[in-house]
């Protein structure tokens, strides 16, 4: 009993361990003029998309479910 216990709290540890260090902070959409109409990945790809201006960075996952990853800036 005593070692499926200790096992039990070496796997949450282990688990914990790697959650912890596996989690990536993405960069914020800005809260100006700009962003504030943007509620789908539509609104992104007009100005983010292949092609215009700002667009992604070639190691940018190609995913276009934007806030998914991207969230507002909390104030």
């Amino acid at each position: 009993m005593r070692s499926i216990l200790g096992f039990i709290i070496f796997v949450l540890v282990i688990i914990g361990t790697l959650l912890f260090f596996s989690g990536k902070e993405y960069p914020r959409i800005p809260d100006d003029g700009f962003h504030a109409g943007v509620n789908d990945a539509a609104a992104c790809v007009a100005c983010h998309g292949p092609g215009k201006q700002y667009k992604i960075k070639k190691k940018h996952p190609p995913k276009f479910e934007c806030l998914k990853c991207h969230r507002r800036k909390v104030k």
